[in-house]
């Protein structure tokens, strides 16, 4: 679940998805484009001038009508046009990052790039024709969520476009990429995705950050078919991996863009590091389900009781708390133990006292 992890005014936190474009640098735009009955509200996509030939977009969009015409409408603002747009440098495999992407490659010839992380993923888009969470669905079963798992896959009708999740011109690695006087570093970051990358621009300090960093949230995690075994340990590995770089301005793809990359992983470290605490206070000395736990803790910035959220959003909280008990467990912090295909966690003993693993580890 996307939990906020700083209380943010409220007008600064919905500013930032009316439309139209915002230029944050010499030759880059922010364009953040409509998602309808979406939480977040709107996706950022970046257009950056400079380009031997045309513009460069970071990230796509959602293929919607609503999103092409605000992106039109936009680049139209900005003395440009559509046709103009050479190559969409995508973060990750997210409908509201990917579909537009591959849509513009149809209608201009434009040329789709992602991570090469994010091929099995994408195949087995392919292979099962549905957009329904398997994974998730899955991790909710090991949770003990057996009926909530039901309830979560009778909200999706079997709609499903294959045709949306084509693969891409090129796959990524950690690379740098050439574009006339756009230079990027592709920089591979594991955790929301398999294949999530961020796109740093060294010479004018500015990182497009997908959803790796967020300014107000946390990203959702291991919500993807094929997931690793370890989610979130991947995702505050690659949020460390971010320090060891130069500090940039953060281009978010959902919110505001920021001043310092490094303030902002600070930030989501800490939170990750309470969170971890909470999840194994939560434990409370018995052996207990991801189900379980989840339901003891609160969730979005009002402590929202579990019971109370819908059944979208109990799994992604479900998923999380799932992910948070597994790093425990890496950790030394939690034991894990399977029966009937349910895992369930027991806190471990340190020094006389369960509640002495609450303090979180410094690796």
């Amino acid at each position: 679940m996307t939990t906020p992890t700083t209380h943010t005014p409220r007008f600064d936190r919905g500013r930032w998805a009316h439309p139209g474009p915002e230029t944050v640098g010499p030759g880059v735009h922010r364009i953040p484009l409509p998602l309808p009955d979406d939480g977040l509200r709107a996706v950022n996509v970046y257009a950056l001038e400079g380009l031997t030939e045309g513009l460069v977009l970071v990230d796509g969009g959602w293929s919607i009508p609503e999103s092409r015409t605000a992106l039109e409408d936009a680049l139209g603002e900005l003395g440009h046009d559509l046709g103009e747009i050479s190559h969409v440098l995508v973060t990750h495999i997210h409908r509201d990052h990917y579909t537009q992407a591959v849509e513009l490659r149809r209608l201009l010839g434009s040329r789709v790039y992602l991570g090469a992380g994010e091929r099995r993923g994408l195949e087995l888009l392919g292979e099962l024709r549905t957009d329904e969470p398997v994974g998730s669905l899955a991790t909710l079963r090991r949770a003990g969520a057996h009926e909530l798992a039901e309830r979560v896959a009778a909200m999706y009708d079997g709609d499903f476009d294959a045709t949306v999740w084509e693969a891409p011109d090129r796959w990524l690695q950690a690379e740098e990429l050439n574009f006339g006087d756009v230079r990027l570093t592709v920089v591979p970051t594991p955790g929301h995705t398999q294949g999530h990358v961020v796109y740093l621009d060294q010479a004018r300090g500015l990182l497009f950050s997908g959803d790796h960093v967020l300014p107000h949230i946390t990203p959702s995690i291991g919500f993807e078919l094929g997931g690793p075994t370890l989610p979130l340990g991947d995702y505050l590995d690659s949020l460390r991996l971010m320090t060891t770089l130069a500090d940039a301005r953060l281009l978010p793809a959902h919110g505001p863009v920021g001043d310092s990359v490094h303030t902002r992983v600070g930030e989501l470290l800490a939170h990750h590091d309470d969170r971890l605490a909470e999840t194994l206070a939560a434990l409370d000395g018995r052996t207990r389900t991801a189900y379980e736990v989840a339901g003891e803790l609160g969730w979005t910035r009002r402590r929202v009781p579990f019971s109370k959220l819908g059944p979208f959003d109990q799994m992604l909280a479900v998923n999380e708390t799932a992910a948070h008990l597994d790093v425990l467990v890496a950790r030394g912090r939690a034991d894990r133990t399977r029966t009937d295909e349910v895992n369930r966690y027991t806190p471990v003993v340190v020094d006389g006292s369960a509640h002495r693993a609450v303090q979180p580890p410094s690796t």
